[in-house]
């Protein structure tokens, strides 16, 4: 149904999801159902002249009453899961490895701290369009925008963040499981936003560490 969660938090994201559509589909195909049972019931040919009434005042609670219900859980619910995704309480304390991402039209700009562990040092590591991640470590991206609003979204990671100039904005994540992924544009950002496209490498943290080495040899 969902593209494979490879974030920690991706169950829990997607088990929202699943409850929201399991109950927004059972009411579906149940008022469809009860208005087809009406169309056949209530025919013109059985039934030439409609009676009207005022209103029923139990089904009127039953009807208002059970959504609120539902609303309630599932804001209960959505909290939770907000929660332990957004709060700056649940945001790493340490040993998070930290990107910078600043967006453009139409690219995705990267950049690590080097060795002395300070962004914006002349030891930064930089690249385009490329976003190294290690497995198994929590990380931290800072995102913002140079021209227009961007929005970072890698449906894998369970993650979307809109990148808005002059404002930083931050997620986290902790990924367990290695490969490529697609860094995608969710934001329509001005003609060539179909091309702005990324990619995301979770890798060992051996293989991070020697990427950031080389990739610091190779500017």
């Amino acid at each position: 149904m969902f593209p494979e969660a490879v974030s920690t938090f991706g169950p829990s994201i997607d088990g929202l999801y699943k409850a929201i559509l399991g109950i927004t589909g059972f009411f579906f195909f149940l008022v469809q159902g009860l208005l087809l049972f009406f169309l056949i019931r209530y025919r013109a040919s059985r039934h030439p002249k409609a009676a009207y009434v005022h209103g029923n005042t139990g089904l009127e609670i039953v009807w208002t009453v059970i959504p609120a219900l539902i609303l309630v859980v599932l804001t209960i619910g959505s909290q939770r899961v907000w929660t332990q995704i957004r709060s700056p309480e649940n945001f790493p304390k340490t040993g998070a490895v930290e990107a910078e991402i600043l967006a453009e039209q139409f690219a995705w700009n990267v950049r690590y701290a080097g060795a002395d562990g300070r962004m914006n040092t002349e030891d930064d590591v930089a690249t385009i369009n490329q976003l190294h991640l290690p497995v198994g470590k929590p990380v931290k991206l800072t995102l913002r925008s140079k021209d227009v609003i961007h929005s970072f979204f890698v449906p894998e990671f369970r993650v979307k963040q809109d990148a808005v100039p002059g404002l930083d904005s931050a997620v986290w994540m902790k990924l367990i499981k290695t490969g490529q992924f697609d860094i995608r544009c969710a934001e329509l950002c001005g003609l060539g936003h179909y091309r702005m496209r990324g990619y995301a490498t979770v890798e060992s943290p051996e293989q991070f560490e020697a990427w950031l080495k080389e990739a610091k040899a190779n500017e």
